[in-house]
């Protein structure tokens, strides 16, 4: 019988433990960015409760990202409830050895990360795209707007005293240049003044340098100009950082992104990343829990639990950074993709069947 109640019990336990810690990050979360909202809203005319609101929509995003940390944690913990009630040595006694207990944690950590990234990851980047849209209308570039869709890239943008309209198409978009510009001039009233039509643009500052220029009036005769100046809110670095917060993104939302960055042949490599880091979620949790696991009954004999969880704490910075630094490569291009991100997850592999062929001598 104890065969057949052990598997819910073990799987409550950790549960229970992962949600404590998670619940132990979600306050300290909330206290942390509650003060970097108060400071933005400091010398804007709002209601008291926005940075409130402002905080609980961004919380669940910065959970996703912290999560395996939280359930390494939450394993450290787990052994620590069994080793302090004696329900190991019960549990071994029973014929349940510490490759079955850890079996069991790591097949529920893989199930948990598998309903995070399609339910939990869902829910996070819609409130996170809530979150950027409330602050981007207090924000100082509230006037302008960019997208990138299958028709290529598109700026909406305010000139001075916000009496003229610019709608910016571009059917191709490289560092620092543009191709295939059409720019439509409209009044207040949303009239049409003027088309600006060019080859290309440099945009690498503000005061961009068009190209093989047409401009077509209502009013005026159409001119032909082999250079043209045009003074935007945007440059290209502002550009290339549209999405630069791809975690207000949900997964179609990225697919779609991806196929539209690379139809104006734009580099999608920062989407790729994203996608990756998202589906590689569920094995890295489960490697994660497989790590906790060997910590704890390799360190077991250590009694203090602040001890345990330093340890805890040094193993997890140590592979944050081992990811950090593979993703970097893979920004950069320095590495492809898929090695960027799944390389680390290739040595925390390999650094846990090492330890799980001497699990049960513990």
């Amino acid at each position: 019988m104890i065969l057949k109640k052990y598997h819910g019990y073990l799987t409550k336990l950790f549960l229970k433990n992962v949600l404590i810690i998670l619940l132990v990050f979600v306050f300290l979360s909330f206290f942390l960015n509650i003060f970097e909202e108060i400071k933005y809203f400091e010398n804007k005319e709002n209601k008291i409760y926005y940075p409130i609101i402002l905080t609980v929509l961004n919380i669940p995003s910065i959970v996703f990202e912290i999560l395996p940390f939280i359930f390494l944690l939450g394993v450290m913990f787990f052994f620590i409830n069994l080793f302090e009630r004696e329900e190991i040595e019960l549990l071994r006694s029973n014929g349940i050895n510490n490759f079955k207990i850890t079996g069991i944690i790591s097949t529920v950590s893989l199930l948990m990360g598998i309903i995070l990234i399609f339910v939990y990851y869902s829910f996070s980047a819609n409130l996170k795209s809530l979150y950027l849209n409330i602050k981007y209308q207090y924000s100082n570039s509230s006037n302008h707007l960019a997208v990138v869709n299958e028709g290529g890239l598109w700026i909406k943008e305010k000139g001075k005293n916000n009496e003229k309209i610019f709608i910016i198409n571009a059917g191709t978009y490289k560092k620092n240049k543009l191709e295939n510009i059409k720019i439509t001039q409209l009044d207040k009233n949303y009239k049409q003044i003027n088309t600006i039509l060019s080859d290309e643009a440099d945009i690498s500052n503000k005061d961009w340098k068009l190209k093989n220029v047409k401009i077509y009036s209502t009013e005026q005769k159409s001119k032909f100009l082999p250079n043209y100046n045009y003074l935007s809110a945007f440059d290209g670095k502002i550009i290339a950082n549209l999405y630069s917060n791809l975690n207000s993104l949900n997964i179609f939302q990225l697919m779609k992104l991806e196929k539209n960055y690379e139809s104006i042949g734009y580099s999608a490599t920062d989407v790729k990343l994203h996608l990756n880091k998202i589906f590689s979620l569920p094995i890295y949790l489960t490697l994660t829990a497989i790590i906790g696991a060997l910590l704890m009954f390799k360190f077991n004999f250590i009694k203090s639990k602040f001890f345990l969880i330093v340890i805890g704490v040094l193993v997890s910075v140590i592979f944050y950074y081992i990811n950090y630094f593979s993703i970097l490569f893979g920004k950069n291009e320095t590495l492809p993709v898929l090695i960027a991100v799944w390389m680390p997850q290739l040595i925390m592999f390999l650094v846990c069947m090492m330890g799980i062929t001497k699990l049960n001598e513990n």
